[in-house]
């Protein structure tokens, strides 16, 4: 078992020799409309979640756990599911808005899930290695899975904090011409680890800048290279523990409504970060992502792909070898 310095939970035993891909795809996709996670994107009718586990695959993730809603399963294993499971040890994790800790009720009138911590929280039973954790419905580039391959292979918290990681974006690059977007805003220290993340849940691109609002009146510019992550963190097994204790917190003392409040990866990681519990290697990232926020957002992220098909990364046909 690991220290349990500055107050760290204990150290669960890990096995630092596979990695695991851990895909949250159980989103509703309220402002696409539908079940954006098996639209096709690519010429062979990929989905943008194929993709992600192909580069993953490609870099040596030899787990795959998908998280998704149990009114989803049949097509998300018809469409995906049982392609992965010919390439890879597979589960999958059902996103259930009543899994909540014992003593603590729903309450009554609350639907939307509770959000991506509780959906990598009940991933926990299907996880025994270094993790990465990303969304199902955004393009990361090949150049992200290697970069946090390279990073989680044999990775084990050590006496500094829980050692994780997270691939950083140049907010210029992760917007929509469709309309506003949630990102997490990070700040940078000079060695290049996370200082600190804030959640932004409206930021849209205007004619003279980029800029966001809390209230949907008052918007502040934020400069086009404001780094952000697009969810894609790497973790060792010890955020379970964290995000357990944390989450009863959220439900206990909840900061917003809890009709909708969510209950978000990017706060729990700055919360560790700000306590000194985790260091969080910052992953540069070059490639462009792309995502599928709105209907319109589509034939753009087709078009990328298509170029990347003509430029030899991906193959035409992407599981056909």
């Amino acid at each position: 078992m690991g220290s349990t310095a500055r107050g760290r939970i204990p150290l669960p035993e890990v096995d630092v020799a596979s990695l695991t891909l851990v895909v949250m795809a159980a989103g509703i996709g309220s402002r696409y409309g539908g079940l954006k996670q098996i639209e096709p994107v690519g010429p062979g009718g990929e989905m943008v979640i194929d993709y992600s586990v192909f580069d993953a695959l490609q870099a040596g993730f030899d787990r795959v756990v998908f998280i998704i809603r149990r009114d989803l399963e049949e097509a998300f294993r018809e469409k995906i599911g049982r392609t992965v499971e010919r390439r890879a040890e597979v589960a999958y994790v059902f996103q259930d808005l009543q899994a909540v800790p014992a003593g603590f009720r729903v309450p009554a009138g609350r639907t939307k899930p509770w959000g991506t911590g509780h959906a990598v929280l009940l991933s926990r039973k299907s996880v025994r290695t270094p993790f990465l954790a990303l969304n199902a419905d955004d393009f990361y580039g090949r150049g992200a899975f290697e970069a946090m391959a390279a990073y989680l292979r044999g990775r084990q918290d050590g006496p500094d904090g829980y050692a994780y990681a997270m691939a950083g974006y140049s907010l210029r690059n992760t917007l929509s011409a469709h309309g506003h977007v949630a990102r997490a805003v990070c700040r940078e220290t000079p060695d290049g680890y996370l200082a600190d993340v804030r959640e932004l849940l409206r930021i849209q691109r205007f004619p003279d800048g980029i800029r966001h609002t809390t209230n949907g009146v008052d918007w502040c510019l934020l400069p086009e290279e404001s780094l952000v992550s697009m969810n894609f963190w790497g973790f060792t097994p010890s955020i379970f523990a964290e995000l357990e204790a944390r989450f009863r917190r959220f439900l206990e003392e909840p900061a917003g409504d809890l009709l909708k409040a969510e209950f978000l990866v990017p706060e729990v990681v700055g919360a560790l970060v700000r306590e000194k519990k985790a260091r969080v290697k910052i992953l540069p990232v070059s490639d462009k992502w792309f995502g599928v926020t709105y209907p319109e957002d589509r034939p753009r992220v087709q078009s990328a792909i298509l170029e990347l098909v003509r430029a030899g990364v991906y193959p035409p046909e992407l599981w056909k070898t």
